[in-house]
């Protein structure tokens, strides 16, 4: 049960450059993006962020970032990076708009380039893994950790909201189901939202929901593997189900047209007198 597009297995989004390429106008919305680069030993990449404000997150690998902003200033961070997305939080560098940034990788490893369309141009920064606030979230069966890196009210971005989340095998997470298309002020916001997921060992896989919360709604039920994504443009989503044995990883990347960059989430109410939300 898909809605034609919003399930992306491994491979659908790839072309030359990219893994994964997720522009605003391939998901048919305004504002989010994702791109995963993966580099060889010794690889550079090289892109111009245009009208977007984007983070580069290192998935597996450290890499070093050059962001030249002006034709006469230009930064570098080394970004240490990590093993893998289920080893620890990582360090991070964010890419204003309007810029020309440069990804350099001794080793070689993947690369999330996280975006949105913005307005507002903001100063290139580094952020530390050890200042990554990590969100316990759940309980029990429902019990995830969140890695709020590049949350609203954590890092400063014109429109971007970035988040990680872990979910331990046989374990449910972006439950209850939730979702963020309309505006009700204080109460919930606008959000194009992407899951870009990783499942930790050979042959794991999980699940992603997300059913309508309008006539025509999105409604997707997939089976999801490392590498694939799933499109969020309305609808109530989760849960998101990890395999027993099998801990999962999305990566979370959302941006909307509201005036206020915020992350107000609305549960279904189905779901709420049961679970009382995220506790």
């Amino acid at each position: 049960m898909t809605s034609t597009g919003l399930h992306l297995p491994r491979g659908a989004a790839a072309n030359a450059r990219y893994a994964v390429d997720i522009a605003p106008e391939r998901a048919g919305w305004t504002h989010s993006a994702l791109r995963v680069v993966e580099l060889t030993p010794d690889g550079t990449h090289t892109f111009t962020t245009g009208d977007s404000e984007w983070i580069v997150l290192p998935l597996q690998g450290g890499c070093t970032v050059q962001i030249e902003t002006t034709s006469t200033e230009q930064v570098e961070f080394q970004l240490q990076g990590r093993q893998s997305v289920f080893a620890e939080a990582s360090d991070f560098a964010y890419a204003p708009r309007d810029a020309r940034v440069q990804i350099a990788s001794g080793a070689g490893g993947r690369f999330a380039l996280a975006g949105a369309k913005c307005e507002r141009r903001l100063p290139a920064r580094y952020g530390p893994a050890p200042e990554v606030p990590v969100e316990r979230r759940g309980s029990g069966g429902c019990a995830r950790h969140v890695r709020n890196f590049a949350a609203a009210d954590v890092f400063d971005c014109d429109r971007l909201i970035a988040v990680e989340v872990i979910t331990p095998g046989g374990n449910w997470s972006s439950y209850p189901p939730h979702k963020h298309d309309e505006h009700r002020p204080g109460e919930e916001s606008v959000l194009e939202e992407i899951y870009y997921f990783e499942i930790d060992g050979p042959n794991g896989f999980g699940y992603q929901r997300v059913f309508p919360s309008r006539e025509g709604g999105s409604d997707v039920l997939a089976e999801v593997r490392s590498g694939d994504a799933v499109l969020v443009p309305d609808g109530w989503h989760g849960p998101s189900i990890a395999q027993p044995g099998h801990a999962m990883y999305y990566l979370n990347v959302m941006a909307g047209p509201g005036e206020n960059r915020e992350w107000r989430i609305r549960f279904h109410p189905d779901h709420t007198a049961s679970t009382g939300g995220y506790r």
